[in-house]
């Protein structure tokens, strides 16, 4: 069988879950068999996922290992996997990420260990078949399973106030998946209406054109049915993102979450909100993506800046990470809908930058907590003395996190503000100020902790880090140079599909449409380098041609014009 052909997708999705089953079989008094078990589960899965990328075609914006076939035909149901180059890069930073996580709880979690080892592959799955997933059906299902196996670990294996915050953490997302749930079927049910045919496929879905024509006005505001689609989007991923003024749960869950726990949440399952946003709202819906610009461009720029000067305040190393991560993420929905080229781009890249970065940074605090069991500031101090391997990667992972040149942090932060900058320069002002008091308080953080006297007795003895806990960081810590120093390999892999999702919500004619039938396709002209559309919208590159197009020898705006 062709490489190409095989169900990898299913594979990597399942595998975690062959890994709870095999859990399941051993006593729970064999504590290293479980460890290992788990590793080896997390390993085979990241290794499995290496096929990806390296059978990856970055000339092209369909979606590539595609897994389809009919599962409920009586509503319209496909078991529907897929993968374009939106979710590489995600699904490469779960499984990475995945295998962290086990190897940083090896001696920080003893109670009950083989169903925390459990919940944390049965996460692995969820996460993997929300990005896989191009079936609303499948989709939601994977969404709503993967709070399941979140609130425990944060409700059993927390610290303080565990079971509030994972109470809060359940309802918030789940309040938002089930108004996301309007959505889909309002979607699902106008589709059915105009075609006659009922399903839950995406790109089937797609082929409309939903209604933009105000339907009712309030306070002013006009609304469409494209509008109201786009809100109950909108609701169900900007909790999960989280946006302001939705993040309250974020502080709470992060601060009271066991290590890996912190970490899969602000390394993943964070980036599912804004997944969603662009692999739904800008492409499905763009009449209403432009409509509310405005308004997601200002929450944006709250987040960027509140964020920032709530975490200068924080007396808690994990609570100033957790805000921190409002901030960030700011910055990602800030390059996503200023609709440019090098905005999305930039949003995409963050979202890897920030899993990397924040995910180290909850490591560090971890580390430490597992030491002194205590994440005050002010109970530390001198620890670079002490602790000189712990200090050095912390520095690392801080500049990572701050965006200084040559880390993987720039990247994503310089071409968001170009794009910002190419829409409205009063956007791109604010968004440098959430950068300027984003390095204001890490170095803050990092000065307290490492630099001065080592005053405090408790701190006196505490052990540098050992070889397991080096080989937690030290991946991390590779991966942000590599992206900072040569990020080509990042970049080129997700420009098709930014230059699809663009082409879309700006109305233009693209070469390729993934599972769209010719007649579908919009009747505009193609998109063109340097073209730009609506208040500045920067350029969109052009969508390269399928192979059978080149192959009859006419070149792609002779082919456009001739529809």
């Amino acid at each position: 069988m062709n490489a190409l052909e095989f169900p990898i997708l299913s594979l990597m999705t399942y595998l975690p879950l062959a890994g709870v089953v095999v859990l399941a079989l051993l006593p729970k008094e064999s504590k290293g068999a479980i460890r290992v078990t788990a590793l080896a589960f997390t390993a085979a899965d990241l290794l499995v996922s290496l096929w990806i990328p390296a059978y990856f075609d970055s000339t092209t914006a369909e979606m590539q290992f595609v897994e389809k076939v009919s599962w409920i035909p009586s509503l319209g149901v496909t078991y529907f996997f897929g993968l374009d180059g939106i979710t590489l890069w995600l699904v490469m930073l779960t499984t990475f990420l995945s295998v962290i996580t086990v190897v940083c709880s090896w001696e920080s979690v003893s109670m009950r260990l083989k169903e925390y080892y459990a919940f944390m592959l049965m996460l692995e799955t969820g996460m993997l078949g929300v990005f896989f997933s191009m079936d609303f059906f499948l989709f939601y299902i994977f969404w709503e399973v993967m709070l399941v196996p979140m609130y425990f670990l944060i409700g059993i294996w927390g610290s303080d106030r565990r079971l509030y915050s994972a109470i809060k953490f359940f309802l918030y997302t789940l309040f938002g998946g089930v108004i996301m749930l309007l959505g889909i079927l309002a979607v699902y049910f106008y589709h059915g209406a105009e075609t006659g045919t009922y399903t839950f496929d995406i790109f089937e879905l797609m082929k409309l054109s939903y209604p933009s024509t105000p339907v009712f006005t309030l306070l002013g505001v006009p609304f469409s049915f494209q509008d109201l689609v786009w809100l109950a989007f909108f609701l169900g991923f900007a909790i999960k993102v989280p946006m302001f003024p939705f993040h309250t749960w974020l502080p709470d869950a992060h601060t009271d979450a066991p290590t890996a726990g912190s970490v899969i949440l602000a390394g993943v399952l964070l980036k599912m909100g804004t997944y969603g946003f662009i692999r739904f709202n800008l492409p499905m819906l763009p009449e209403a993506t432009q409509h509310f610009v405005p308004m997601i461009m200002i929450l944006s720029i709250i987040a960027i800046i509140y964020g920032a000067l709530v975490c200068m305040v924080q007396t808690d190393m994990k609570r100033l990470i957790a805000y921190s991560s409002v901030s960030h993420m700011g910055f990602v929905m800030l390059g996503m809908f200023a609709l440019n080229f090098q905005g999305v781009q930039g949003s995409i890249i963050q979202m890897i930058n920030h899993g990397l970065s924040t995910g180290a940074l909850f490591l560090i605090v971890g580390l430490i907590y597992d030491r002194r069991h205590t994440r005050q500031i002010s109970e530390f101090g001198g620890l670079s003395k002490q602790m000189p391997v712990y200090s050095t990667l912390f520095a690392i992972i801080m500049f990572s996190s701050m965006g200084l040149p040559g880390l993987n942090g720039f990247i994503g932060e310089f071409l968001i503000l170009v794009g910002a900058f190419k829409v409205s320069y009063v956007w791109a002002a604010f968004a440098v100020t959430g950068i300027v008091l984003g390095a204001a308080y890490m170095l803050w953080l990092f000065q307290r902790t490492m630099f001065g006297a080592l005053e405090n007795p408790k701190n006196a003895a505490l052990p540098d880090l050992n070889a397991r806990e080096i080989s937690t960081l030290v991946p991390i810590v590779i991966m942000c140079f590599w992206i900072g120093i040569y990020p080509s390999p990042f970049l080129s892999r997700t420009e098709m599909s930014v230059n699809y999702v663009l082409a879309r919500v700006h109305k233009q004619a693209v070469a390729e449409e993934p599972y769209l039938s010719d007649s579908t396709r919009p009747a505009t002209g193609p998109a063109e380098t340097g073209h730009e559309s609506g208040g500045g919208a920067a350029a969109i590159l052009p969508v390269r041609a399928p192979a059978s197009v080149h192959a009859e020898g006419r070149d792609l705006n002779t082919v456009e014009r001739s529809r």
